[in-house]
């Protein structure tokens, strides 16, 4: 970025693409750049890059050898660039000269420079004038005459600021008249490309650019230098001018702890220093208590601090007897730390991060490292970590390995499952207590005046001056380096590579040291103050869990390579690709359970606020009152039992239900009225309850005593998730399914889920599946096509991606139906038992008798349901033989995984057919298991809406669903693997075409008959609704009180909605709209203020709960006010999957009510990119003329 001012008729900014991504980081700093270069303010001291030079002489030997390349294969021309970079005329000149060898056809042309400026007409002479300046590496010529614009890059993986040069270019091409491909690449130092949709880019480019744009013009235009908290601009608190004005303004930012919402609160309650904080005794609205308190004495300890030199820091000690958390010291003890790269990724979009350093000192403070440049290295690596610890402990059976909050924990049982390794070693260290994390004990024990609890800034305390000189200094700082380490290696400076690894891995064995000498001083503390640690650990011993089956491991070993190693992707075939998920789907339920319960005893040692975003944790308010009875009796209890009705909130995503088989766990803290029920005394102890009621304000929950355990009175402080209900047949049947494998090796058995696997089409007697006639109406009759096909099928599978309304349910029912008038036998599957009544009902609307539709009741359905069934409901599922050996001839039946899965239940192949249904939220494993009770699958559902939820971490992604793997990345399944129904009867043509291209590559269309709606006064399709608002995180009183303004609008219009033709208008109720939001905080608010305003008849939801649904119309409440503020992340708030079905719940229109705000932040990953791009193409919308507006 430079300004010219001499010689130009006004004032010319000159800028480029890394502009766009130093803003995003930190507007405010950004803008103090820009008062710097209008001279309005000095300049402050900036860290210098020292590896930038070296960095980029490397990439022109990376560049130079891809030109090479290039003159190999086609003509090449380098655009040469201007003795001085800051002559326009120049510039210029050389763009004219990209445009002359673009216009002659050559094949590659190299540099390509660009030079635009923008200028309003209407400014005047002294408004500053934006120009952009850029050089694209390459513009390649496709086959049809495009160009394909791409960029040299050393680092291994894309980067975002890459992808917006990419994208910046392309625009630059398209203004002069260039025609450009649709995709752009990355050729990255490791040789592979990366390519990416230049539709998945230029919209946050877009946004972005004009933000930094009106950013530079209010620079230009002001008079003095940006403030400190100005509410215009986002701070990252990190950077070197925010750490200066956070440092001159002793602002409350500097507070460990503090969250970015919290930072808000206590401006608008004006405190906004470390004094005000640490003196505040009056409440603060939106903030807790308890917080408050914490909060006040972090800042009194960091204003002390202070005055204090450098290497002291003040310390209170907060729960001492949490010290005794600390084993008794072993001669074998190890300190460990992990280094990882968490943007690392190969070729599987879904896998990331790569661990590339294991570093730990033993007793003696001997240091091990065990390096990993890749996923197959890093498999070693753990092979190897964990051979050393076995080793070890073999010598020293009371060893420990100690480290420093979660992340070695959490990464050592992640790469176990990742690699489908050392699962059950490293699941023993878990339950008998060998990891032992310090940070818990820390923040239990004691509040230390630093401004972060990294283990960095307690050195003081014990290690002063351990990192004077270090080359690397901070975790990322690690990552970074490394990234250029491997840059350096890619461009062949290996000695530049191997300094740069020996200063990270000196760096990690600070670290590690660091760990030894904190554990030594909190045990010395613990002594010190009359607490012996080591106590607890006269616990008893938890039994470890079985090994692996032989089965397993021969399936692994006919997915390697001949040689016996793994065979990873991309460079399997599909046979190792379909062992390599059998292998998995052996150990599935395992995996789902043990994850489980790993993350479940996470929960009670874990900070609760570190928690309570968890899907599913529902955090008690602690100041709230909490109604409760007294333990008693009533009926038939043998146990006393109280309730209690909890104030609080769940978390985003959750799905809360009353009663159920398995109820959440209550959460206890210590001193508990159970005692001590852990190895670790700092566990908070649980209680199994049940939910009896849910309300906006929180859940009723049941309680029964404890034997043993006196009546109390205390409150949980929160709700986590229910354990996951036992797998019954479905491991047994998954076994009996892979031994068929085995027997068959190296042939492949006639079963649908081994074509299914690998992605074979599916497999018919003519070769081909049916094509889809037109019916006696004119229209396509896929009913008699997809009965023909599944007639035609030789023991293999079919799918249907059926978008919202294209009648999925409706063609399965009939299908279901006229197969079953043949004397087929056919089940109904689905993940859920409402889902298979849904369907059952459907069968029966389709003309066959309910006699021979049949399916056990499920728990909980009540004498109504039962009643006016209109299938055959048996009493259980162990009746379900009787019913089927009843039937003289065909016959459908109904039930979940845990029935087909079970041979006494459904007898083994005795289907002619298993329909699974939604099977976009199937897995792979339920396939696998309930198909061993059919010879043929239809699978039915759709991708692209909610996906399965899966608990565990698997070596393969066989808890993935079936049709999202047949899919393998698309958004619309592949015609060679079955049909797509491509026409919805649900939305307005307008409609249709926003959700068509955010989620099926614009093949989705709507039937003529959805055109024919009218609501008078009001535009169909997609309304996008901007309302301002900050600070808000999962709920929003001012988009709240948008969506009653929009509902009172609505009601009382006339709409036409009838598919049938010359049907009456009449006037549209509250009770045809649905308003959907992420956050059960923003729907309990929603509702609440629609009640009050007297529409109580609208729904309101989280996404979850209206899959399935529709209404006239939809209202969506994105409710969150910026990516800063969004619980869970944005790739939860903006997955295209749930705008997708909150959407396309609409007949008419739709009105996405969100804060701009959420636009306004760079993704870290090229995905979150893409996903950023599609809301911003939905915001961009323009839903056609209105005759209103909503004030």
């Amino acid at each position: 970025m430079f300004l010219l001012r001499e010689g130009y008729a006004s004032p010319v900014l000159v800028t480029s693409a890394s502009d766009l991504t130093r803003a995003s980081q930190c507007e405010f700093g950004y803008a103090r750049d820009l008062d710097v270069l209008f001279g309005r303010t000095e300049a402050i001291e900036q860290p210098i890059d020292v590896m930038l030079e070296r960095t980029a002489g490397l990439g022109l030997v990376h560049e130079g050898r891809i030109i090479e390349r290039y003159r190999q294969t086609g003509t090449v021309l380098e655009i040469a660039r201007p003795g001085n970079a800051r002559d326009l005329d120049a510039l210029a000149e050389r763009q004219a000269e990209t445009l002359a060898a673009l216009a002659a056809g050559t094949d590659v042309v190299v540099q390509a420079t660009f030079i635009d400026l923008e200028r309003d007409p209407a400014a005047a002479p002294d408004d500053l004038t934006i120009a952009f300046n850029g050089y694209a590496d390459f513009l390649v010529r496709q086959p049809d005459g495009r160009y394909r614009v791409q960029d040299s890059k050393l680092a291994r993986r894309a980067k975002v600021t890459a992808l917006f040069q990419l994208a910046a270019y392309v625009e630059q091409l398209t203004r002069l008249g260039i025609a450009t491909d649709d995709t752009v690449d990355l050729i990255l130092g490791d040789h592979t490309t990366s390519s990416h949709r230049i539709a998945d880019i230029a919209p946050v480019l877009r946004v972005r650019r004009a933000r930094l744009h009106r950013l530079m013009r209010d620079r230009w235009a002001a008079s003095t230098e940006i403030a400190w908290r100005d509410a215009h601009v986002t701070f990252c608190g990190t950077c070197a001018w925010c750490a200066h004005e956070i440092a001159r303004t002793n602002d409350v930012w500097q507070v460990a702890g503090l969250t970015g919402t919290q930072w808000t609160r206590l401006a608008a309650a004006g405190i906004t220093t470390l004094p005000q904080l640490a003196a505040r005794t009056a409440p603060v609205d939106g903030i807790g208590t308890a917080a408050l308190q914490g909060l006040a004495l972090q800042a009194s300890l960091q204003s002390q601090a202070a005055g204090l030199p450098s290497a002291s820091v003040p310390v209170s000690y907060t729960d001492l007897a949490a010290l005794g958390a600390l084993p008794a010291p072993s001669p074998g003890d190890i300190f460990f730390d992990f280094e990882g790269d968490p943007l690392y990724t190969e070729t599987d979009p879904a896998q990331w991060g790569l661990d590339y350093l294991f570093g730990f000192v033993d007793a003696g403070e001997r240091f091990t490292a065990y390096w990993a440049h890749s996923f197959a290295e890093e498999r070693q690596a753990l092979l190897d970590f964990v051979a050393d610890v076995e080793r070890r402990r073999a010598e020293h059976p009371e060893l420990h390995i100690y480290h420093y909050a979660a992340y070695e924990r959490t990464h050592l049982r992640s790469l176990a499952a990742r690699h489908g390794l050392a699962e059950d070693t490293i699941d023993g260290w878990l339950r008998t207590g060998v990891l032992v994390d310090l940070y818990p004990i820390v923040k239990r024990s004691l509040r230390v005046g630093t401004t972060s609890y990294s283990i960095k800034y307690l050195e003081p305390l014990y290690f002063a001056g351990a990192r004077e000189g270090a080359a690397v200094a901070r975790g990322d700082d690690s990552v970074a380096e490394y990234v250029r380490a491997m840059g350096l290696r890619a461009a062949g400076d290996e000695a530049g590579a191997q300094g740069i690894l020996t200063d990270i891995a000196d760096y990690n064995e600070i670290d590690c040291v660091s760990t030894l000498k904190l554990a030594a001083w909190l045990r010395q503390t613990a002594v010190d103050h009359g607490v012996q640690p080591g106590d607890h650990e006269n616990l008893p011993e938890v039994p470890r869990e079985l090994e692996p089956s032989p089965l397993r491991e021969r399936l692994l070993e006919l997915a390697a390579h001949p040689d016996g190693s793994p065979a990873l992707e991309p460079d399997r075939t599909p046979e190792q690709r379909a062992y390599a998920y059998a292998a998995a789907a052996i150990d599935y339920h395992r995996r789902e359970h043990k994850t489980f319960w790993w993350e479940h005893f996470d929960r009670l040692i874990t900070p609760l606020a570190d928690v309570s975003d968890t899907r599913d944790v529902f955090t008690v308010d602690a100041d709230a009152h909490h109604e409760q009875t007294e333990w008693g009796m009533t009926g038939k209890q043998r146990s006393l039992r109280r309730r209690v009705r909890l104030v609080g909130t769940y978390s985003p995503g959750s799905r809360p239900s009353v009663g159920g088989m398995s109820g959440p766990f209550a959460l206890y803290d210590q001193p508990s009225p159970f005692g001590l029920q852990s190895r670790d005394p700092l566990a908070r102890a649980t209680r199994g309850v049940t939910i009896e009621a849910i309300h906006d304000d929180g859940v009723t929950i049941s309680e029964t005593l404890a034997k043993g355990v006196e009546p109390y009175r205390d409150i949980p402080v929160a709700l986590t998730p229910s354990a996951p209900p036992p797998a019954g047949q479905q491991k047994p049947a998954i076994e009996e399914w892979g031994a068929t494998l085995v027997a068959a090796a190296p042939e492949w058995p006639r079963d649908p889920v081994a074509d299914l696997l690998r992605r074979v089409p599916p497999v018919t007697r003519s070769g081909r599946l049916a094509e889809v006639p037109l019916g006696g109406t004119g229209e396509p009759d896929r009913v008699t096509a997809v009965v023909a096909s599944l007639r035609d099928l030789d023991h293999s599978y079919l799918a249907m991606q059926g978008p919202p309304g294209t009648g999925k349910t409706y063609l399965g029912s009939r299908v279901i139906a006229a197969l079953a008038r043949e004397g087929w036998r056919i089940g109904v599957v689905a993940q859920g038992h409402s889902t298979v009544e849904h369907m059952l009902a459907q069968v029966v609307d389709a003309g066959l008798p309910g006699t021979l539709v049949g399916k056990a009741k499920r728990t909980g359905a009540t004498d109504d349901e039962l009643a006016h069934a209109r299938f055959t409901v048996l009493g259980h599922a162990e009746q379900l033989p009787d019913f089927t050996d009843g039937q003289p001839g065909g016959y459908v039946i109904g039930g979940t995984a845990w029935d087909f899965s079970n041979p006494s239940r459904v007898d083994r192949r005795s289907l002619d057919l298993l329909v699974i249904d939604e099977a976009g939220q199937f897995s792979l494993a339920a396939t696998v298991a309930a198909s061993m009770s059919a010879q043929r699958l239809l699978l039915l559902g759709d991708p692209q809406q909610l996906p399965q939820v899966s608990q565990g971490a698997h070596p393969e992604p066989i808890d993935g669903s079936a049709l999202g793997y047949l899919s393998a990345g698309h958004d619309v399944l592949p015609a060679e693997y079955g049909y797509f129904l491509a026409e919805t009867r649900r939305m307005h043509p307008a409609l249709t075409e926003h959700v068509s291209h955010l989620s099926y590559q614009g093949e989705l269309r709507s039937h003529w008959i959805a055109a024919t709606r009218e609501l008078a006064g009001v535009a169909p399709g997609l309304h996008p609704v901007p309302v301002e608002h900050e600070g808000n995180a999962t709920e929003s009183a001012e988009e709240a009180e948008r969506v009653v303004a929009i509902v009172r609008d609505l009601i009382g219009r006339e709409w036409y909605g009838n598919d049938q033709v010359d049907a009456p208008t009449r006037e549209l109720d509250d009770r045809e709209i649905i308003v959907v939001t992420p956050y059960n905080a923003q729907q309990q608010l929603i509702r609440e203020r629609l009640d009050a305003a007297g529409f109580t008849g609208t729904r309101v939801g989280t996404v979850d709960k209206f899959q399935g649904q529709e209404a006239v119309i939809a209202i969506v409440s994105m409710t969150a006010s910026s990516a800063h503020d969004v619980p869970r992340g944005m790739e939860f708030l903006l997955m295209r999957n749930r705008l997708n079905v909150a959407i396309s719940r609409a007949q008419f229109a739709a009105y996405l009510v969100y804060s701009p705000g959420l636009i306004d932040h760079l993704p870290h990953s090229p995905n979150g990119v893409a996903e950023l791009s599609a809301f911003v193409r939905l915001v961009e919308s323009e839903p056609g003329p209105s005759l209103y507006s909503i004030a």
